[in-house]
């Protein structure tokens, strides 16, 4: 019950600072950085307990893709809420879980008929890992248990999901607690050689991934992806042409392909999967996000039938998959997910988002030839722009200036909500955003910039 407390932001600000620790925060940051209380939301906008608002610019962590408060979602969940909150789905199921499932497998690319829930994208992926593994063991491949990952990638932080991770900043004080996989070159195009295009980058990476695989393949469970953009590695994005050519070396070296969506499904790249971009269907789709529209926490590991089957067997085989979440296929958070993808089902969801992305491009053009600005990049509703201390060299401003902290923190003087990924300004709006606010994100964002690399 919320008590009668004054709730204004800083008593709120103070009686947290008391007992909560905050997720990726150093919270002696909060002696001067102020701590901002929400006590309200509703689409776009988040309101604090003194009359201010912000405009949510990057979806609450990439999560809230129809806004907060979406009426279609808080009528699905009030409808569920006088049936049914939760139950175990071991040895029972539930409507909200089966018609979910239903409904991943029609919409997702092809071959993907089998799902498996869990709570959150971290678990997701160690769902993903574990059940590569488990299926090679299954299969008499034993020798099949190291995975590749792209560097640069950022698959969660759980220590499964942290193994496969390429970002010193969350791995380096874990790493002896770690898998040691491999690590191949990421396709950015952000280090294309000079006259490279996005493509060429793409041809050469596959290139270099060949010869990784040619080395490493019979010890290699699956090679994991974030699709076009590695969102929390920075917003480096590539060429489509890159799944096309992943997927054909992992069928090649009988390898699986673990699809990282959990970021850039659901609409986010332009196509409801991004994997629809490379015309690919994974061994393993890993969503969450914006599967519940951000309301409430929800994973979901799609593969195919060839892997279900290789579990199927007799109770004294032992190749059952050893796995579960207490929480798995919450009757309330699966009925969420089914008002989310309704939505899109219904409403001209991606065609919109279209003509968001063409208008975000327009906003940000003025910024390409910015002196500190070494790259602007997009895809789909992603848009980020790479700020550097020289623009020829791409020097980069030194880690500890905090540039992007600068502009955060204009950003919320000026009633916007942009957290940057180190000195990486981005841009990852609710899908129900008006052009004239993306006119508006940008403008704080410019303006911030400005501040920031004086």
């Amino acid at each position: 019950m919320l008590t009668s407390l004054p709730r204004s932001n800083a008593a709120l600000a103070a009686r947290d600072l008391a007992v909560l620790w905050h997720p990726c925060t150093q919270m002696h940051d909060h002696e001067t950085l102020p701590l901002l209380p929400i006590v309200r939301a509703e689409g776009v906008w988040l309101h604090d307990a003194d009359g201010g608002r912000y405009l949510d610019a990057v979806s609450s962590w990439w999560t809230n893709v129809f806004g907060h408060r979406h009426p279609r979602l808080v009528a699905a969940l009030k409808d569920q809420l006088d049936v049914l909150d939760h139950i175990m789905l071991a040895g029972f199921t539930h409507e909200p879980a089966l018609e979910l499932a239903e409904e991943l497998v029609r919409v997702t690319p092809a071959g993907l008929s089998r799902v498996f829930y869990a709570d959150n994208g971290s678990s997701a992926i160690e769902v993903a890992l574990k059940m590569s593994f488990h299926y090679w063991s299954n299969l008499g491949r034993g020798a099949k248990q190291r995975f590749i990952a792209l560097s640069g990638s950022y698959h969660g932080e759980t220590l499964g999901a942290l193994s496969v991770t390429d970002v010193a900043l969350y791995r380096d004080t874990y790493a002896p607690l770690l898998l040691q996989p491999l690590f191949a070159p990421s396709p950015d195009a952000y280090l294309a050689e000079p006259g490279e295009s996005a493509r060429d980058v793409a041809t050469r990476r596959l290139a270099e991934l060949r010869v990784l695989l040619e080395q490493h393949a019979a010890q290699t469970c699956a090679i994991l992806i974030e699709p076009l953009v590695q969102c929390a590695g920075g917003m480096r994005m590539h060429d489509a042409s890159y799944l096309t050519g992943l997927r054909t070396l992992c069928d090649e070296f009988e390898v699986h392909l673990i699809a990282d969506e959990i970021a850039v499904g659901f609409g986010r790249t332009g196509t409801l999967f991004a994997c629809e971009q490379g015309n690919i269907s994974p061994d393993f789709l890993c969503l969450s996000k914006g599967l519940t529209g951000g309301m409430l926490p929800l994973s979901a590991v799609l593969t195919t039938e060839a892997v279900y089957a290789a579990f199927y067997a007799e109770y004294a085989s032992g190749k059952a998959f050893l796995h579960s979440h207490s929480y798995t296929g919450n009757a309330l958070a699966c009925r969420a997910a089914l008002a989310t993808l309704q939505v899109f089902r219904d409403e001209p969801v991606l065609a919109r988002n279209r003509e968001l992305a063409a208008r975000l491009a327009r906003e940000l053009d003025p910024l390409r030839d910015h002196p500190n600005v070494a790259d602007v990049r997009q895809t789909g509703l992603i848009a980020a722009v790479e700020l550097v201390r020289d623009r020829a060299t791409r020097e980069p401003f030194p880690a500890h200036e905090r540039r992007g902290l600068r502009v955060y923190r204009h950003g919320l003087a000026h009633g916007m909500l942009l957290r940057p990924l180190g000195n990486v300004v981005y841009f990852m709006p609710p899908y129900v955003i008006e052009p004239e606010q993306i006119e508006m994100m940008v403008r704080v964002a410019r303006d911030g910039i400005a501040e920031a690399v004086r």
